[in-house]
């Protein structure tokens, strides 16, 4: 793992943030990135901010570029759940849950990549 970035409490199912992680997963950091810039799915936005931290950890000290990177792993955990009430026929109350995601992105060197310099 050469970066690793986390996004808590996103306000978004994570069945839906599943869906679109199952499609960048193994992918490299260029081809991800442009997927997930338009991918017309509200999912992909937030995933899109964590993705761009973790790629900004990784070539802050200049080691490693973006063409040298690829997702190794993805993870969705469920995060909070507000529960809200709304009004229903004959005087019942339904309630919404609200659901939160945490998301985490780890970055690593393609295979064959690993000029680190040492």
């Amino acid at each position: 793992m050469i970066s690793q970035a986390k996004g808590k409490y996103i306000p978004v199912a994570p069945r839906k943030i599943r869906a679109v992680a199952r499609l960048i997963r193994g992918l490299d950091v260029p081809r991800a990135g442009a997927l997930l810039r338009h991918l017309p799915k509200g999912a992909a936005r937030p995933i899109e901010k964590v993705f761009r931290s973790a790629v900004t950890n990784a070539t802050r000290g200049g080691a490693w570029t973006e063409e040298q990177l690829v997702i190794s792993k993805i993870m969705t955990d469920q995060g909070p759940v507000m529960k809200r009430l709304r009004a229903a026929s004959m005087g019942r109350g339904v309630i919404i849950r609200k659901k939160f995601s945490h998301l985490t992105i780890e970055l690593d060197v393609k295979k064959g990549k690993a000029t680190d310099g040492s």
